[in-house]
């Protein structure tokens, strides 16, 4: 028995040597990091400036692979069933983690035990956009005429269940409005189709639509944010527009498959943190609608779970299921 414990010992010490060895040698070859999403999603764009600067500093590159459809559900699954070595990364926003899967039946993975937290990268601020020669100057005026046209306007937004259709889900609930959804497949597809006058409005991530607000393509009507964004000063907050206290944003969080060694993923928050203390790569990020967090592992995953409780109780409580 002596003996027999004396070689378990001695193979956990191994074991332990081996993953802190694996650790120090991490990345000896290129990342890639799965997002779940359309190019050009806010999640997109805000990984691709955090990863080009992890990249720069760890000596390795952070390929991003965009696997969209189901509203993040493809990809998800992809990275969920991905070998747990740090080489496969996703980079998610909330949805994927809290809301699709109160939507989808028979989920092909479990949102809380198929993934290992790494950091809450930052939140994603959003806003009301409507089309540059829509005829509503303010979200006042557009949803008077939702109230007298019941159902006859209509939303685009990223797919069923997506982050832009529970939002407006929302927002149409609480200002007791009808209008109907019409999903696209991305984030992204559903702005262009908002700028290209296919729908009325459409509510989305600021970090989708900036290029297209600046351009003069999208109408920016109203912010979800407790208080007015300094990059749009004269743009009011949904609650100064008439939907009192309101708030609505959502996140871009860097997550693992599940088993991934512990000094690896400690390795990755501290890469994470590094980048983000960069000041031009901040700018880039802040620019894009997004305030910075940079969270460790465990403070991340109680995030995790508590919005995906609450927002599974969002989702049963308004009927909204996948087609």
């Amino acid at each position: 028995m002596k003996k027999m414990f004396k070689t378990l010992l001695i193979a956990s010490a191994l074991s332990a040597a081996s993953a802190l060895t694996y650790a120090q040698d991490y990345p000896n070859k290129a990342i890639r990091m799965i997002v779940p999403l359309a190019a050009g999603s806010a999640v997109d764009n805000a990984a691709r400036i955090l990863t080009a600067k992890m990249g720069q500093n760890m000596g390795q590159a952070i390929v991003i692979e965009n696997i969209a459809g189901s509203s993040g559900l493809i990809g998800a699954d992809r990275l969920a069933k991905s070998a747990p070595d740090g080489y496969t990364l996703g980079g998610v926003n909330d949805s994927v983690l809290t809301m699709i899967p109160h939507i989808y039946p028979n989920m092909p993975w479990n949102a809380l035990k198929d993934f290992d937290p790494v950091s809450l990268v930052g939140t994603i601020e959003w806003g009301i956009v409507v089309p540059p020669n829509s005829p509503y100057k303010t979200l006042a005026e557009l949803l008077a005429a939702a109230k007298a046209n019941p159902g006859k306007m209509n939303y685009g937004s990223g797919g069923n269940g997506s982050p832009q259709h529970i939002a407006m889900a929302l927002l149409t609930q609480r200002a007791g409005v009808t209008m109907t959804h019409v999903p696209y497949k991305g984030a992204t597809p559903a702005a262009v189709a908002a700028a290209a006058g296919q729908v009325d409005v459409s509510y989305q991530g600021l970090g989708t639509v900036t290029g297209l607000i600046a351009g003069g393509k999208l109408k920016l009507l109203a912010v979800s944010t407790p208080e007015r964004l300094p990059q749009y000063p004269d743009t009011p907050t949904v609650s100064q527009a008439g939907t009192k206290d309101f708030l609505f944003n959502s996140w871009f969080a860097i997550v693992a498959p599940a088993g991934t060694p512990n000094d690896i993923v400690a390795k990755l928050n501290v890469e994470i943190q590094k980048a983000l203390s960069d000041p031009e790569t901040r700018k880039k990020i802040v620019d894009l609608g997004v305030t910075i967090r940079g969270t460790g592992a465990q403070e991340f995953g109680a995030a995790t779970k508590k919005q995906y409780e609450l927002y599974g109780k969002l989702i049963r409580d308004n009927g909204i299921k996948a087609d």
